[in-house]
């Protein structure tokens, strides 16, 4: 192998990379243009622009893209920690506290408890000034749908997070 050939992840960094991998093939994003960074275990960052394609009547993003990017922005935080399952989105609360009109933005996720059946996370989300402007918390239980069965998803080489 060439001295400058970088080695393929393995073991957790290969499970963040086929989970960021999982968020791009999902076809939900071909309406909401967004890329995943695992950062970190039980850490999930997505990034996103709000333009006007995603407004309400009164010119500022419709509840359902705080929604879409809060709640992924915490399950992929929560299922970084879980490499064997998709994990399902049991129950999610939202505090919306400022509009966003336009603009890049930051949906960032981090996990909070749990390890074995149900994980908690939260994530908020961030405008270009680095403001909060909506935040929220899920729960989130293990499936039975094993994460490598799964278009997208590159199975990391042996081992489980």
């Amino acid at each position: 192998m060439a001295a400058d050939a970088a080695e393929p992840p393995s073991g957790a960094e290969a499970h963040f990379r086929a989970l960021e991998s999982l968020y791009r093939a999902a076809p939900i994003n071909l309406f909401f243009p967004s890329r995943l960074e695992i950062v970190e275990e039980g850490v999930a960052r997505i990034r996103f622009r709000v333009d006007a394609a995603v407004h309400h009547a009164a010119g500022a993003a419709h509840g359902t893209t705080y929604f879409k990017m809060l709640d992924d922005a915490a399950f992929y935080a929560a299922n970084s920690l879980v490499s064997d399952r998709f994990l399902l989105t049991t129950a999610f609360n939202l505090l919306l506290t400022r509009p966003l009109k336009s603009g890049e933005v930051v949906a960032e996720g981090r996990w909070i408890s749990g390890r074995r059946r149900v994980l908690v996370a939260d994530a908020r989300l961030l405008d270009e000034a680095g403001e909060e402007v909506a935040r929220g918390t899920g729960t989130f239980m293990r499936s039975r749908i094993p994460l490598a069965t799964l278009p997208g998803y590159a199975a990391p080489p042996g081992g489980t997070a």
